[in-house]
Order: C-alpha cells, then structure tokens, then sequence
C-alpha cells in the first residue's frame, strides 16, 4: 500500500519521502473509515465510474482515469464546495518543489544512525529493526531519560519504551 503499511508508524516509501519534503501525515483510526467519509465517498465513485469493469489494456485503464480525473475535477460539482468544482477552488502551492531532498538536521545532542539496507541500525552493541521504507535514512536518538531513548525521523517519535532501547547505565 502507498499510504501506510504495517511498519513503524505506518510508513511507506512514499511516507518517507513525503515526510523529507516536509509533508505532516494525517491518519484515520485504522478500521474507522467514517473518520475519512468525503475521501470514502470519492473512492466508491472512483471504482464505479474508473475501475468497473477493468480495461484489457494500460492505456484504455488510464484513459479511464484521466476521464475520470476531468469530470470530478472540472465538471461535476461538489456539495461540500457550495456546488462549485475543486478546479475552481485549486491555488498552486507558494512552495517550490525542491530539485533534491532536504537534508534532514537533528539537534546537537541527538545521536544520529543511518539506516542499513536492511532496516536496521546498531546501536549499543545491538542490531535494531526500524523499517525497510527507512533504508539509507538517517535517524536521530534522544537520551530522554537515564538510559532510556527516544528514535526520531524527520520531527516523528517512536515511543522509546516500546521501541526496546531502554538500556540502564
């Protein structure tokens, strides 16, 4: 799945590379889609007018998409818009998109790990699993407490406790 998946804190690769673009995540409880009913309602409409029946082809598939894209973008009026289309209410954003990622900077006293292509990091004679999306990273670790730690990625916490680096003395 692009969006979230079963890794830490849900992250995909698409997270993390929205997350270096500065992109804060929004999530729903999982199993609560009444949470999210607006985007529930677009991807019902979506798989009627897109997806079923399936085209034999890439192409006629996409053709699809983009007629879908066009009407419920541009034609069909939107209830929560005040009967308007989303075309008409789109701004381009004020933010230029950056030709390379930024670096990401922890502060002075984090401990800072690159994630191996394996997920993991070493930390106190210890191979720690984090997630495959993080490949290459770089993470920071907070000494919160005496010998308790705190991972971070971006401005994201992972609660310590049950991250397992909690290492006394």
């Amino acid at each position: 799945m692009p969006f979230a998946t079963t890794s830490l804190h849900g992250l995909s690769y698409l997270n993390v590379w929205w997350m270096r673009l500065g992109i804060v995540h929004q999530r729903i409880h999982p199993g609560q889609p009444q949470e999210n009913g607006a985007h529930e309602r677009m991807h019902r409409t979506l798989k009627r007018r897109a997806v079923k029946p399936v085209q034999r082809t890439c192409a006629r598939q996409q053709a699809q998409f983009d007629a879908f894209r066009t009407e419920y973008n541009t034609e069909r009026p939107h209830e929560a818009l005040q009967q308007e289309t989303p075309a008409s209410r789109y701004v381009s954003s004020p933010r230029a998109y950056p030709s390379t990622l930024p670096t990401i900077e922890y502060p002075g006293h984090f401990l800072v790990k690159k994630i191996t292509d394996a997920g993991t990091f070493r930390f106190r004679q210890h191979l720690l699993y984090l997630a495959n999306s993080l490949v290459d990273q770089h993470i920071g670790l907070e000494e919160t407490d005496d010998g308790v730690w705190s991972i971070y990625f971006t401005t994201v916490l992972r609660d310590d406790r049950r991250a397992g680096l909690h290492h006394p003395g």
